[in-house]
């Protein structure tokens, strides 16, 4: 015999009251608070007590009033109480379940018969025929069908079964049905199991919903607009409720920036709908209908021809699987949903093997396969969750059966412990994990579907911990689109894209270049036909501030005149917010062009220039200044004065070496490293001769090093060397390509040079922006004009025009990618290609064979590899042969000068005439073969012979007088002389 919980607690209470009868009147109060105190610990056990309940509910009112202690003789009476209920509650709380639970279950009209139906019959006897769920309960099921939107004979059908005993309810789907007989099961503590969309976000009790949440779904929708890059999107919904289902949706946030278009559609305004989103140009459609008008939808697509690839067409629906698609499969259309029931699964496998044994299995034929659709799948899992719950009930609670009535409105007291039961219960079912929080799934996948090669697969999946994961991601680039030509727009820029010479050329022959060949790579890579078009107004495109529009290729892509745009056109901000890019090919920045600074011209006397004209200057002072000072400290100081002759030792007069002229001879003679024949002797001199040789060490030492780098390297003048030396100057105009992404980058700059250097072009418009790169390189070669122009064309042209330059280094960093519009499903396929080109090295090689292997590329000497210095010639040194020139003629008329000077002299001595003085004296030097030695012009030496000697001619000569007369000629023999040594 089972003990029952009530008979307990109902003992409980008739030992509280005789104890209250016997106890004093003040204390019986204060003992039911101490009794409710001990009693918390058997809450949990005995929640449906209601005597239990009402004594813990007493216990704050009377601790309120008495806050007297028990006296000590009515402790052990408490004590008595609590052990006594502590044996009962474990010896005689034996649990277990029914041997029959009965489920209701309320179905639409429509749906008599029905998968959903099917699926919940089918479940009952699969958890019946295992035994190792419920070993020892049936479960029967009561099923009634209500009419859509009748609430009245729905609430009498749920009526009945709560009258018949039922311990759960199942379904509607629908969603008002569904509404009401919540209200009655939460009126009637019954827990009511849903498989239906609910909208509602709060909390309900005793519901317990498998079907995801609408919050969770839009997440996921979210996540793939995300990846797909969708900014333009258009969502037709058909129910009154479908805007409220795809709110989340509307709004954007930091990683969707979508531009929605909204409408409501009916089966006979699709078409009318669908034109007016084609009107708009939106190729991203979100799909809100009823499953059953679905065909209808497809039928309005192919009617106006909304199928070809650039259309993406996303489905709320779970089964699209079930609907046929043999329309859709061969013109590359894109077509995407979600799917809840795991197929991979072997249960899955399983179930549906089995299910095919019965004749009404409720499974739907789909490419010769059964299939189960989402609705009974559901239904399916719900009745195994309830089985979850009973399981984890049949452990811990006694199950009482009880039939309710909508008279008398009792609730069931084990309600709301079954649903805590069914709340926490875990499963794998048919749709993935089941888990519940408050009612409400959690943790649930699902699995992305593509139409991908004419059927239907699976691409990838999403839950809300990961987002979505894309496990296929060619599915979204499909490359068997053969027969698709993609218009292309570029513009004509060496060497990127170039229109051949030869006029009988047609087509995409006509181009040549970089960018071609780059598009054609991808192209065959990708999988896609092109026509390549010039861009009309030859603008790459810029935003004008006062129209409030673009030009040039933006704008073609904008207005989806153009597939693509391939060509040297630069990712930048402002034309990323209204069209696509990707990923960049090529890296580039901003750099300046200018022409190269003419060599420094080489003077003759360039031997000068390692030293300054003002070093020079001083030089020339410190040579005059120390002269001087050697001449007057020589005067000042008495051993600088000396007996000229040592034949006068006794001589009075003395004389000193350091005369004027002497002194800057001596000066000269150290400054160019040689000897004068001078002396000095005092230390006073001495020290100033020891100063200027080692001023000179330094002055020749520094001038010989830096010689050699004056006269072999050359010397250029440039006259800007950066930006900001540009910015600094007037001379030299600088400007840009209009309409260009160089001419966006300054107008837009806040930066402080930059912005002076667009305040600068702005002014002078017409003269210094150009329409195209070969006007600025034109002006460039003109001179006084810089070009600022980006990296590789810059490049382009220095390789080519030894003439041109680069000055400093780059302004920006930015890259160049191909362009599609918003939301174009070619942009990732071709960044993908570009990657893979990249990694490959084809684009290294197609930049190598355009910019350095076309034969045209100038050949500059590369001095940084020459180990010597270059060789110098007449125009480095020359002026060194100039000053000796110079120094030997201004010699030969100093010696001119003093032959005419002495001659005057002698001639006035020995009365002779001037002519025959200097024709003898001419005739003398003339002579190469004659004595090194000459007779003196001075006849009589007042300082050293007073007396004339008078020497005759003869062998009677002494040895001594002959030997000094050897050398004399014969015809002068006897006659006075004086000998120079």
């Amino acid at each position: 015999m089972y003990v029952k919980r009530e008979k307990i607690c109902l003992i409980i209470r008739s030992i509280t009251i005789k104890i209250a009868k016997i106890a004093p009147v003040g204390l019986h109060i204060m003992f039911i608070s101490e009794l409710c105190q001990i009693l918390k610990v058997l809450q949990q056990q005995c929640k449906q007590c209601k005597h239990l309940m009402m004594l813990m509910n007493c216990q704050s009112e009377q601790r309120k009033k008495h806050k007297h202690r028990i006296p000590g003789v009515m402790k052990p009476i408490i004590y008595l109480v609590y052990l006594s209920v502590f044996i009962s509650f474990r010896i005689g709380d034996v649990i277990a379940l029914p041997p029959i639970i009965q489920l209701g279950a309320i179905f639409t009209e429509d749906q008599r018969s029905s998968n959903i139906e099917s699926a919940f019959k089918y479940a009952v006897y699969r958890i019946n025929k295992d035994k190792n769920i419920l070993p020892d309960t049936q479960l029967v099921y009561d099923i009634k069908y209500a009419p859509r939107d009748d609430t009245f004979r729905t609430t009498k059908q749920v009526c009945r079964q709560l009258e018949h005993g039922v311990q759960v309810l199942f379904g509607p789907t629908d969603p008002l049905l569904a509404g009401h007989i919540q209200s009655i099961c939460e009126s009637f503590d019954l827990p009511h199991i849903e498989t239906r969309i609910d909208l509602d976000t709060t909390i309900k009790e005793f519901s317990i919903n498998l079907y995801p949440s609408q919050y969770h779904l839009n997440l996921a929708y979210r996540d793939l607009m995300v990846y797909l890059n969708w900014t333009k999107v258009a969502v037709i919904y058909e129910e009154d409720y479908g805007l409220f289902k795809q709110q989340d949706l509307m709004y954007t946030t930091a990683d969707l920036r979508t531009e929605m278009y909204i409408r409501q559609a009916s089966p006979d305004t699709y078409r009318q709908i669908l034109r007016a989103i084609r009107q708009k140009e939106i190729y991203k459609i979100i799909v809100d209908t009823n499953p059953i008008n679905i065909k209808s939808f497809f039928r309005s697509i192919l009617q106006l021809q909304m199928n070809d690839y650039r259309y993406h067409y996303m489905f709320t629906t779970f089964d699209l699987e079930t609907f046929d698609l043999e329309d859709f499969k061969y013109n590359s259309v894109n077509i995407t949903a979600f799917r809840l029931v795991d197929v991979q699964s072997q249960l899955y496998t399983d179930i549906v093997e089995q299910m095919q044994k019965f004749p009404h299995s409720g499974l739907n034929i789909v490419e010769g396969h059964p299939y189960i659709q989402t609705q009974p799948a559901l239904m399916f899992d719900a009745v195994y969750a309830f089985a979850a719950g009973l399981t984890a009930f049949d452990g811990s609670h006694t199950l009482k059966v009880t039939n309710l009535s909508c008279e008398l409105e009792e609730p069931w007291d084990d309600g709301l412990s079954l649903y805590n039961y069914i709340n926490t219960a875990t499963l794998n079912g048919l749709t993935g994990k089941i888990d519940f929080v408050e009612g409400r799934r959690k943790a649930f996948k699902v699995d992305l579907l593509k139409l991908k090669h004419e059927r239907i697969q699976k691409v990838g999946f999403w839950t809300d911990s990961i987002g979505v994961n894309i496990t296929d991601p060619s599915a979204f680039y499909d490359t068997n689109v053969a027969n698709i030509t993609l218009v292309v727009m570029t513009r004509q820029e060496k060497p990127y894209v170039m229109v051949k010479e030869d006029t009988n050329l047609t087509g995409n022959a006509r181009f040549e270049g970089f960018c071609i060949d780059l598009l054609k790579s991808i192209a065959t890579q990708v999988g896609f036909h092109y026509k390549i078009e010039l861009v009309p107004d030859n603008m790459y495109g810029v935003f004008n501030p006062e129209t409030n529009t673009w030009n040039g290729i933006v704008r073609e892509l904008m207005e989806r005149r153009a597939d693509l745009a391939v060509a040297s056109m630069t990712i930048n901000y402002a034309r990323e917010s209204v069209i696509d890019f990707t990923k960049p090919f090529m890296n580039l920045g901003i750099g300046i062009l200018f022409k190269v600074p003419t060599s420094q011209p080489t003077r003759l006397f360039s031997f000068m220039n390692p030293l300054a004209m003002e070093i020079w200057l001083y030089v020339l002072a410190a040579y005059i200044l120390v002269s001087f000072a050697l001449f007057v400290m020589a005067r000042f100081s008495p051993y600088e004065w000396s007996i000229p002759y040592s034949c006068q030792k006794d001589s009075d007069i003395v004389e000193n070496q350091f005369s004027i002229s002497n002194s800057f001879w001596f000066i000269t003679g150290t400054f160019l490293r040689q000897s004068s024949g001078l002396n000095p002797k005092a230390t006073s001199t001495r020290i100033v001769g020891g100063i200027w040789w080692f001023f000179t060490l330094i002055i020749i030492s520094s001038y010989t090093a830096n010689l050699a780098a004056f006269l072999t390297v050359e010397r250029m003048i440039t006259p800007i060397e950066s930006a900001s030396d540009l910015a600094e100057q007037t001379d030299i105009s600088y400007g840009t390509l209009e309409g260009g992404s160089t001419m966006t980058f300054f107008r837009d700059s806040k930066i402080g040079i930059y912005q002076k250097m667009w305040r600068y072009m702005e002014n002078r418009k017409s003269a210094v922006f150009v329409r195209t790169y070969e006007e600025g390189i034109k002006r460039v070669m003109e001179g006084d004009y810089a070009f600022l122009m980006e990296s590789t064309m810059l490049d382009y042209a220095v390789q080519r025009d030894c003439n041109l330059t680069q000055i400093g280094g780059l302004l920006d960093s930015k890259g160049y990618g191909i362009a599609t519009p918003k939301g174009s499903p070619w942009r990732d396929p071709m960044s993908l290609a570009i990657l893979e080109l990249q990694e490959k090295g084809i684009i290294q090689m197609l930049y190598d064979k355009w910019w350095k292997n076309t034969g045209d590329v100038c050949n500059r000497d590369d001095k940084s590899k020459e180990s010597k210095a270059n060789a110098l010639g007449v125009e480095n040194i020359g002026g060194v042969f100039v000053v000796l020139l110079c120094g030997l003629a201004l010699a030969v008329v100093v010696a001119i000068l003093e032959f005419c000077y002495n001659s005057k002299k002698t001639v006035q001595t020995e009365n002779q005439s001037l002519c025959s003085e200097m024709a003898e004296e001419l005739r003398f030097a003339m002579h190469c073969h004659t004595s090194k030695q000459r007779p003196s012009m001075k006849h009589n030496c007042a300082k050293c012979m007073p007396a004339s000697t008078y020497v005759p001619q003869g062998p009677t000569t002494s040895a001594s007088v002959t030997s000094g007369l050897a050398g004399i000629p014969h015809h002068l023999s006897g006659v006075q002389y004086n000998y120079l040594n």
